[in-house]
């Protein structure tokens, strides 16, 4: 990718971030980033398509890496906190436009924009999810945990736990490190209720 798109996109970001995809019309992004529209219309066909680079570049969406069959809960437990915490180094940057409530804004706006962005996101919902039960089921097949647990509704909930970060973040205005040490702490507080005892 050349250092013209990224610089683009990275100054869009901040565009889009502070204010609304609606709000902000190529002239103006031509104008903050101080190249013509016509170089604008050479990197992206559209503020539509620069919107979407914008949202793959700084809204992550991706699956854990990981064999659901062979991981013991706990490694998985450590495996979701290391991703929440790479996700938030990603998403909750130190852009200047940068406030809380606008990231949930920029966030609303790539379901309205973005096509596919929902049902993307969706599936991913749905993956994660399957995976996390497969993980729940096999710890309960080793003893790692007690039988009598809802392996279904225990990987929605582990699932609720990890989108809890953003909530941290973007609500109660919390810094990073503070909401993946309460993420740590709501994991291990979760998982003591599981374990055999």
């Amino acid at each position: 990718m050349s250092d013209t798109r990224e610089y683009i996109i990275d100054q869009a970001y901040g565009l889009f971030l502070s204010r609304s995809y609606e709000a902000v019309s190529i002239s103006e992004i031509s104008k903050a980033i101080g190249l013509t529209k016509g170089a604008l219309y050479h990197h992206f066909r559209n503020k539509e398509e620069l919107f979407m680079a914008v949202i793959d570049k700084n809204i992550k969406i991706d699956e854990l890496n990981f064999d659901p069959e062979n991981i013991t809960l706990l490694n998985y437990i450590e495996l979701c906190q290391k991703k929440a915490k790479e996700i938030v180094s990603a998403t909750f940057s130190n852009n200047p436009a940068y406030i809380p409530h606008n990231l949930l804004a920029l966030f609303i706006d790539a379901f309205r924009h973005y096509p596919g962005f929902a049902d993307r996101r969706e599936n991913l919902i749905q993956s994660e999810i399957a995976k996390t039960k497969k993980v729940l089921d096999r710890a309960v097949e080793r003893g790692e945990i007690r039988e009598d647990i809802n392996t279904s509704m225990m990987a929605e909930i582990f699932f609720t736990l990890n989108t809890g970060v953003a909530r941290s973040l973007i609500h109660s205005n919390m810094n990073q490190k503070l909401a993946i040490k309460q993420l740590r702490s709501q994991f291990q507080e979760l998982y003591k209720l599981m374990v055999k005892t």
